[in-house]
């Protein structure tokens, strides 16, 4: 099971039901449709990095990397938005990603 950051623990306990139904929504969406479990995480983690959602980014180049896209297929994911959503918002997505990988190769 991953770990989770200390805040999601705190919301999940605190409202377990409520937590129980988001995540089930997140799977019955991914499960509704053709898209693998690598192309929804890196869409995913694109629209983290347009929400300025650093623990999303994380989440999601996370899940992605889990899913078998390689680190240059996350780093391409967020390169492809500099245009979209500035650079200064990728650039700060590029940090978070770096700060996931760190040690890995």
């Amino acid at each position: 099971m991953p770990k989770y950051p200390r805040n999601y623990t705190m919301i999940q306990k605190k409202f377990a039901g409520l937590m129980k139904a988001h995540e089930e929504a997140g799977k019955l969406a991914k499960d509704s449709g053709p898209i693998d479990a690598k192309t929804a995480n890196l869409m995913q983690l694109a629209a983290c990095v347009a929400m300025h959602s650093e623990g999303g980014v994380h989440s999601h180049a996370r899940r992605a990397i889990q899913a078998g896209a390689s680190r240059e297929e996350v780093y391409h994911s967020i390169a492809l938005l500099i245009n979209t959503v500035g650079f200064p918002t990728a650039a700060a997505a590029f940090s978070w990603v770096n700060d996931l990988l760190k040690g890995r190769r």
